[in-house]
This record gives structure tokens, sequence and C-alpha cells, in this order.
């Protein structure tokens, strides 16, 4: 879907490689700090961070951004906790923001 949505590997590779200092537009880096943020440490987020997204997002944006991720988070840890996710999926190992 995201790759339909425009997303190419150049950006993947922009947002693995520290997407602060990028060239990524001043909204999607704002929407990956919210999601770093849900991801890793919920309280890490400094005004000026809560600044950018706001300046960026819409109310119901950063609500729809948090719900999706924080569901999907929910989702696949009780999928894997179960064993019930697919044999044949790929799986990429990430670290969580902040855990260096």
């Amino acid at each position: 879907m995201a790759r339909s949505e425009g997303l190419e590997e150049e950006q993947v590779e922009l947002i693995a490689d520290g997407y602060a200092g990028s060239t990524l537009s001043a909204r999607d880096k704002a929407t990956l700090t919210l999601t770093d943020a849900i991801i890793g440490d919920p309280r890490s987020l400094s005004e000026a961070q809560r600044s950018q997204i706001r300046g960026e997002m819409s109310d119901a944006e950063v609500v729809e951004v948090a719900l999706g991720v924080g569901l999907f988070m929910a989702l696949s840890k009780v999928l894997i906790t179960l064993g019930l996710e697919p044999e044949t999926m790929g799986t990429t190992v990430v670290a969580t923001p902040g855990s260096h």
C-alpha cells in the first residue's frame, strides 16, 4: 500500500539512516517523530517536537497516526505471542529508537 501511495526505496533509506537531517519533508519528519515516540518512549517528546507535529498535522491526523501505530503494534505482538504470524512472512529487525 505504501508503494502505491508513492513510497520509494530512497525514502526508506533516509528513514533508516536517521531522518532528522534528511531531505524528507517536514510533514514526514513530524510523522516519524510521533511514530518513534509511540514505539519507543512515549514520554520522550520534547515541547519542540510536539510543536513540530502540531505544525504539520491536524488533531485528526495525529490521532489517526497514533491509533494506527498503536493498533498495529498490539496486533503484531498478540499474533507473534500466539504463534499466528504467517510462516512465509519476511521479518526485518529494526532497533527501537533510543535503544542504542
